[in-house]
């Protein structure tokens, strides 16, 4: 099938707790489609309390593609999921169905969507930088990059050590900042609709703390229970996922149940803010109410005028 023939690739994206994943159920049932995850987090298998997972019943019926593919042990490589996504997206568009990337995981809808290469790792450099985080910690390994790239520093938090080491490495690796291998503006696919859902502050901090006193009433704690022998602990990235290092805390007597909801929820706040900053920076975005009562008929009225326009 022809890129032109070929259906539309329609990506719902925006903060946590915005309402892309019943968005993107209901314009695949409009669409004839088929839902792509792209939240790192609803990758790793058996953490769904937490992340958000579409219950079955959710789904309604709609095949998801990349859900409970990684063992918790696994590290995240976005050069992995660009490849498992972009198998399942021109699957979907090969039986002629319309894919729907769903996230609010920016580098991994960028990863997807972008003519976006990857640079290598060197076990070598890596290392080194992983003993340096060490003996320095987090804050100092930012401010390094800060030096050499702020507009990486600015994209990432300066308690995120793994990510800070990733930076430096490809800065290293290639002689050019990090920022220097994101999106570039030329799209993978054709035709394609980018849609992101736009959520008042107030309104979304609301919705963020109603969420995580679920997760908690939804038996997040039972969930991590059932995860640590499985290897949570010992993972270098899910043990990251919002909510999961703080009902770890909670186990281990380190904070108090209402601590430990406290700091998912102030987290959950400052990535919110985060995904909204990187997902803006993207002129191909249209911006729609989360709550509009035409919402999903705006949508597919993108979506069925890019085909055409293709």
């Amino acid at each position: 099938m022809s890129a032109a023939a070929s259906p539309p690739v329609v990506a719902v994206v925006g903060p946590t707790a915005s309402g892309k994943s019943a968005l993107a159920v209901a314009l695949a049932l409009e669409l004839d489609g088929e839902v792509v995850n792209a939240d790192a987090m609803q990758l790793y298998r058996g953490m769904d309390i937490g992340t958000a997972t579409p219950t079955l019943d959710e789904r309604r019926g709609v095949p998801h593609h990349l859900l409970d593919v990684w063992d918790v042990t696994t590290t995240a490589s976005v050069a992995e999921y660009q490849r498992l996504a972009r198998a399942a997206v021109d699957d979907v568009r090969a039986r002629g169905r319309t894919p729907v990337l769903v996230g609010g995981s920016g580098l991994y809808v960028s990863a997807v969507l972008d003519r976006l290469d990857f640079p290598g790792t060197d076990e070598a450099i890596r290392s080194r930088l992983e003993a340096e985080l060490v003996a320095s910690g987090a804050a100092a390994m930012h401010a390094r990059l800060a030096a050499v790239d702020p507009a990486a520093a600015a994209a990432i938090l300066p308690t995120n050590g793994r990510r800070v080491v990733r930076a430096l490495e490809v800065v290293e690796l290639t002689g050019q900042p990090f920022t220097a291998t994101l999106p570039d503006g030329e799209p993978w696919y054709q035709p394609e609709v980018r849609v992101g859902l736009e959520v008042p502050r107030e309104e979304l901090d609301v919705r963020i703390a109603a969420r995580v006193e679920q997760m908690w009433r939804d038996g997040l704690l039972d969930e991590v229970r059932a995860l640590v022998p499985l290897g949570l602990r010992e993972g270098r990235t899910a043990p990251r996922a919002l909510g999961y290092q703080q009902a770890l805390d909670e186990l281990d007597g380190v904070l108090t149940a209402d601590a430990a909801r406290l700091s998912t929820v102030e987290a959950t706040r400052r990535f919110a803010r985060r995904q909204q900053r990187w997902f803006a920076r993207d002129r191909r975005v249209t911006w729609l109410p989360y709550d509009s009562p035409t919402l999903l008929a705006d949508v597919v009225a993108l979506a069925e005028a890019a085909s055409s326009a293709a």
